[in-house]
């Protein structure tokens, strides 16, 4: 105990000392806190309150009816392979490149040609938040006076991203509180609009927060208008397999664009689909003409990402390219995708279904309209 008093004593007056020696040299002084992500306060109070029945509508994270987050089944076999591997084969850039090449066929599609030809660069990258802000310091060395244009609304943290790379950020319309859906005239003007060869930011599907997802043909006429206009979509693919419950469905959007002979640039994340939120586990990809170009975008993203992070926790990756490359794996993970869409889908209904029970005089329509994990309620 004595002692105990003594270090406590002793480590005092050593940080009295720190602090009297020190404060005169002006560090820091004009550090300010930061603002606080209000997802991230409303995740807190969340946390903080103790009513027993409280429910998280903040976080787009999946989970399932008791709150518990969601794991595929096939993440058990995935991880005694991995416990298989050597540090030596962990550590190889075959895993990073396999990674890379499994996570382009799910978005581009097992037989396109852009995986057949090799016609794209790629990188791991620390989910889609590492792929966006990659992509934005890519953008910030290669075409500095450029800005990137964001959908009104986007997720918050788009702004963030390509704000901390110095790169000035203008909305185009997309929501229309009127009808709650897209308003899609006010979207083709803004792009008619934008100065040629623009950089637009698109939700190829489940788009966050409004569950306003474009169809088909609306897809095809954004493509046309991008075309005639030469401007680069760049694609932020959080939740392919939320929107349907179809991965290849979900893909379709980016898919449009590739066929009609865009070069794309897409941000996948692993965190929300296959339940490794802790893991960070995202791709980026920029597809390129030739192959020479693109080993020389290639070379310029892995310089980037070193400086930046060096390169990605090793067991994330591992577990995805493991799923996507065994056949097994990747029917079972597919099956349990559909099942999520589908019950978010009945979870909707139910709410619509509430709601008119309660004899509202607001038409509801549009909750059963949106899709995927978000919606916009007013």
């Amino acid at each position: 105990m004595i002692m105990v008093v003594m270090w406590r004593y002793f480590n005092g007056r050593t940080a009295r000392r720190f602090v009297s020696t020190c404060s005169g040299h002006g560090w820091w002084d004009k550090v300010r806190v930061a603002p606080k992500n209000p997802i991230v306060s409303v995740n807190e109070s969340f946390l903080a309150d103790p009513f027993p029945h409280k429910v998280n509508l903040a976080m787009g994270t999946y989970r399932d009816d008791n709150g518990k987050p969601f794991t595929p089944q096939c993440f058990g076999d995935a991880e005694a392979k991995i416990n298989r591997y050597t540090l030596e084969e962990t550590n190889s850039s075959e895993v990073s490149s396999k990674f890379v090449m499994e996570s382009v066929k799910l978005a581009y599609g097992n037989d396109s040609f852009v995986v057949r030809e090799g016609l794209y660069a790629g990188v791991p990258a620390l989910s889609g938040t590492g792929a966006c802000r990659l992509f934005a310091e890519f953008q910030r060395n290669f075409y500095p006076d450029s800005l990137i244009h964001l959908p009104d609304p986007t997720w918050p943290n788009h702004h963030n991203i390509w704000r901390q790379a110095q790169i000035p950020v203008k909305t185009f319309h997309y929501y229309d509180p009127d009808t709650k859906g897209l308003d899609f005239d006010a979207l083709i003007n803004d792009i008619k609009n934008a100065p040629d060869s623009s950089i637009f930011l698109l939700h190829p599907c489940a788009h966050n927060p409004t569950g306003v997802d474009s169809t088909e043909e609306q897809w095809r006429e954004i493509s046309y208008q991008f075309k005639v206009k030469n401007h680069f979509p760049f694609f932020d693919m959080a939740y392919q397999g939320f929107s349907s419950g179809d991965l290849d469905k979900d893909a379709a959007a980016l898919r449009i664009f590739v066929e009609d002979g865009h070069l794309v640039g897409c941000a996948q994340s692993f965190a929300k689909n296959m339940g490794l939120f802790g893991h960070k586990v995202g791709c980026l990809s920029v597809l390129t003409r030739d192959i020479k170009q693109a080993a020389a975008v290639k070379s310029q993203l892995q310089h980037i990402a070193h400086s930046m992070y060096s390169s990605p926790p090793i067991h994330g990756i591992l577990l995805v390219t493991m799923i996507l490359s065994d056949p097994n794996m990747k029917e079972q993970w597919k099956k349990e995708m559909k099942i999520m869409a589908n019950r978010i889908r009945a979870m909707r209904t139910t709410l619509h279904r509430n709601l008119e029970d309660l004899d509202s005089s607001f038409n509801w329509e549009h909750i059963t309209n949106q899709v995927g994990m978000f919606c916009f309620l007013d």
